[in-house]
């Protein structure tokens, strides 16, 4: 997914790039509303955690592979603005430090993973959001589609890129075949490790996942199937009475 220096020309980086450096600037102003002293180590783990899974591929095809982007993963436990800047904190890293994507092409990167990815899964899960709530398996469901769809969506991101601007040779139409095809089977992957995640989180810390507590002023019930509370987690003395 990470597109390399010189697959699309200067002037499409260049728009690309300060659409990037809006996103994350904006990211950064807003996402002060979403952090505290509760959630601000939760995102530092989520960044470690998609940058340490990014690193490792698994196969799709023979002679293919893929890795999670995370977009829907980060957008349901930490929201989309912080979200945003946990992605394109691990691409600016990559790029730097690794050569996992191009300089040049780092805007075109941010705007695609951090960007669309993690704004298309937050979507898709606000939209399913009753259904993450009324159970564990709802969660999931809810997880697994939102990681699907901000895949695909994110490769096709990444067409639209190639087509205003492509220098890579290939035709418009090989490449969107190319994307939507194989990135429809990482979606799956995709899905799966977001779910699975996800998941893990909620069995322990329900309190701590984004969209689980946003837009409701009261406490909801998890899908862990407990009440858990917008703010703290549940104190271990206040089970249900015998």
């Amino acid at each position: 997914m990470h597109m390399s220096d010189g697959l699309v020309n200067a002037p499409t980086a260049a728009v690309f790039g300060l659409v990037a450096v809006v996103a994350v600037a904006l990211a950064a102003t807003r996402s002060r509303a979403d952090l505290d002293d509760r959630t601000a180590p939760m995102a530092g783990l989520v960044t470690a955690f998609v940058f340490a899974v990014q690193m490792i591929n698994f196969p799709i095809l023979p002679g293919a592979s893929g890795h999670l982007l995370g977009g829907a993963l980060v957008a349901i436990l930490v929201g989309p603005w912080v979200g945003t800047l946990c992605i394109a904190i691990v691409l600016v890293v990559q790029a730097l430090l690794f050569a996992d994507g191009g300089l040049t092409a780092l805007g075109t990167n941010i705007t695609n993973m951090a960007v669309v990815g993690v704004w298309v899964g937050y979507g898709v899960a606000v939209a399913l959001r009753r259904v993450a709530r009324r159970s564990r398996a709802g969660l999931l469901a809810t997880a697994f589609v939102a990681a699907f769809l901000n895949t695909v969506v994110a490769a096709l991101a990444f067409v639209v890129e190639y087509a205003v601007g492509g220098a890579g040779g290939a035709s418009p139409g090989t490449v969107l075949v190319l994307m939507a095809g194989l990135h429809a089977l990482i979606g799956i992957g995709e899905g799966v490790i977001t779910a699975a995640t996800v998941g893990a989180v909620a069995s322990v810390r329900p309190d701590l996942i984004h969209l689980l507590r946003r837009g409701s002023t009261t406490s909801p019930t998890s899908p862990t199937g407990t009440a858990s509370s917008a703010g703290a987690p549940a104190r271990a003395d206040e089970g249900s009475p015998a």
